[in-house]
């Protein structure tokens, strides 16, 4: 029989919501697995808007590199004025008005059709910075990669792309992604092996954590729960899961301990030895699932 090599896996950390504590979940996971596996973990921030988890695992940035999109640029000396680029832009980020040809920079996919199908060749394409991915390594040793869109930015698809181009077949990856399942929620989880929702005990977490789980399916990504806060008396998110039967691979107590030390910037989950084994026996499930599926 033939041996299959297969990559490391890759790990997505996501929530349908901001503020159920995915960043302090996937940061933990993220110093967890490097005390199992030294050398080989790499965490990559896909919440580019709002990137925070430097302050839970405090790496020593080294390296940065600009992302940059391309954007039509329009020689109006060439251009007939046809209107062929604005019918076939999806986005209206060109329009013709007259004698005049607007270009919004700010709402270009770069998709290129603009240049394309430009009859007299009077549209290039030339890049446009968007924001910028740090790069280091933590005191323990993990590879750090963070995306930061710029301020006013309306697209952040493109940073999360640059921060998962980093993701290397040779370590076990974990990806925090953006809160919510819009695009860049979407864009983070794609291609991952597994997607960890983080959710809270209420009503406004399991509506949100349904559409987590709905988004999760539509782009055929696994997906399992983790219930932060836990302990509130409310029971929909367990009977929901029960219900469809996803799996519920573990529980964050509501702990003024845990508090505590997310606001001075610890990872309390990684570094606790309370909260070793709960975390690796969470791993050792999910890794299982994934196993199984290859």
């Amino acid at each position: 029989m033939t041996k299959h090599t297969y990559p490391m896996p890759t790990l997505a950390v996501a929530a349908g919501k901001g503020g159920t504590g995915k960043t302090l979940l996937s940061a933990s996971l993220a110093l967890v697995l490097q005390a199992a596996y030294p050398g080989r973990v790499q965490f990559l921030d896909c919440d580019v808007e709002e990137p925070n988890g430097h302050l839970l695992l405090h790496p020593e940035l080294t390296a940065q590199e600009p992302v940059a999109v391309l954007v039509p640029q329009v020689e109006l000396g060439r251009c007939t004025r046809c209107g062929e680029c604005a019918a076939a832009c999806q986005n209206s980020a060109i329009a013709v008005i007259r004698q005049a040809v607007l270009v919004l920079p700010e709402l270009c996919s770069g998709c290129g059709a603009c240049s394309y199908v430009c009859p007299a060749a009077a549209i290039t394409e030339v890049p446009r910075v968007v924001g910028v991915v740090h790069s280091g390594r933590t005191a323990e040793g993990i590879e750090f990669h963070a995306g930061r869109l710029n301020v006013g930015e309306a697209k952040a698809t493109p940073v999360s792309k640059a921060v998962k181009r980093l993701v290397r077949d040779d370590r076990m990856s974990i990806l925090d992604a953006p809160p919510g399942t819009a695009c860049p929620m979407q864009e983070a989880i794609a291609d991952a092996d597994y997607c960890l929702l983080v959710t809270e005990p209420t009503p406004f977490g399991l509506s949100d954590l349904r559409a987590a789980v709905a988004t999760c399916r539509s782009v055929g990504v696994p997906c399992g729960v983790v219930i932060n806060r836990y302990g509130s008396g409310y029971a929909g998110v367990e009977e929901y899961c029960a219900s469809d039967g996803l799996p519920l691979l573990g529980t964050i107590p509501q702990e003024r301990q845990i508090a505590e030390a997310y606001s001075r910037g610890e990872a309390i989950l990684g570094r606790d030895p309370r909260w070793q084994r709960v975390l690796l026996d969470v791993l050792a499930t999910v890794l299982h699932t994934i196993s199984e599926m290859r």
